[in-house]
């Protein structure tokens, strides 16, 4: 199905110095990212004529999205970070995740019941429980492989209603997945560098 191509440009440098950045610093701004691309991933899914309404479905839809999204994020994290640094990293990366996805619940949904889990302890008990599908996944320096993103397919494709189940799982494996890795390949590699920023040219002036 067509739509518009995706719209979010990665920034080049997150930080305004050459100091090392902590694994929580680094898991704050792709936290961002990563909900940006989720939230993304929906609307270009929308304009393909997907049937994605406000309300529950929409917020079963960024949950499934954003929990690959950190799937995908730890292995790369894994070329670049030690183990300890990493482990401190995704999990810095699923609490500030669980928070954004929390304030547009609780914004859009309404706080949870008296007595019932908070949407952010909700978001990370789904993480945990999905982490241990997706380690069965292989991952490469091309990204998820097929399995990875059919797994995220199948999961998304249980969620459309019944007129959009034939294409579901196409579009996440062949178009959205792909664009969404490139975009998080991207922004890590701006979030985890340690280049100093390059100077602004200075503006010209005339009489």
């Amino acid at each position: 199905r067509d739509r518009p191509r995706m719209a979010i440009r990665p920034k080049r440098q997150w930080f305004k110095t050459d100091t090392p950045k902590t694994p929580q610093e680094a898991a704050g701004a792709m936290a961002f990212i990563v909900w940006r691309v989720a939230h993304n991933t929906l609307a270009q899914m929308r304009s393909a004529q997907f049937d994605i309404d406000i309300g529950p479905m929409y917020f079963d839809f960024m949950r499934e999205w954003l929990v690959f999204l950190i799937q995908v994020t730890d292995r790369m994290a894994h070329a670049r970070l030690a183990g300890d640094e990493r482990v401190a990293f995704t999990t810095a990366l699923v609490q500030r995740v669980a928070d954004h996805l929390a304030d547009n619940e609780n914004r859009l949904l309404g706080a949870p019941m008296p007595g019932q889990d908070s949407y952010q302890g909700r978001f990370i008990d789904l993480c945990n429980e999905l982490s241990t599908h997706y380690a069965d996944f292989g991952h490469g320096a091309a990204g998820p492989d097929f399995a990875f993103k059919r797994y995220l397919g199948s999961r998304i494709e249980a969620l459309m209603p019944p007129k959009d189940r034939a294409w579901a799982l196409d579009q996440v494996m062949s178009v959205e997945a792909p664009e969404a890795v490139e975009m998080l390949q991207r922004s890590l590699d701006g979030v985890l560098s340690t280049e100093p920023r390059a100077p602004r040219r200075a503006g010209l002036s005339g009489d």
